[in-house]
């Protein structure tokens, strides 16, 4: 199955249930910055279109009135589901989204040997097997 979409606000969620590991909706709205929480029921609302809509969190076990959520998708398979869809909207190519990155200085020289050093591993792998 496909994976849905997640907005900004539920990969913000997400990124805390990674880092954190199963949480109640209490702490995941304690986790998020303070400057901009939003309401109890709002993170409640959240998490729960995460659950039933979008399976991308599943409960893990209950304490009293609270449930507690962890993620059940993984960072990895939603970053490149995320890379899938930037690519598509460069029209599905890397050099775009490259030269895209290099004109706003976010990809460095370094980062551009990093990917040759991947890049020939994973070349080698492709070989072995």
């Amino acid at each position: 199955m496909a994976q849905a979409k997640l907005s900004k606000f539920e990969l913000q969620i997400m990124e805390i249930l990674w880092s954190r590991g199963a949480c109640s909706v209490r702490e995941i709205r304690e986790a998020l910055p303070e400057s901009r929480r939003p309401a109890y029921t709002t993170v409640q609302t959240i998490v729960n279109r995460l659950l039933e809509n979008k399976s991308a969190v599943r409960i893990v076990k209950r304490i009293g009135n609270a449930n507690i959520f962890e993620a059940a998708v993984s960072r990895d398979d939603t970053g490149r589901r995320l890379f899938d869809d930037l690519r598509a909207l460069f029209g599905g190519g890397t050099k775009p989204v490259m030269a895209h990155l290099i004109q706003t200085g976010q990809l460095t020289l370094s980062d551009i040997q990093e990917a040759e050093r991947a890049l020939r591993e994973h070349q080698k792998e492709r070989k072995r097997k």
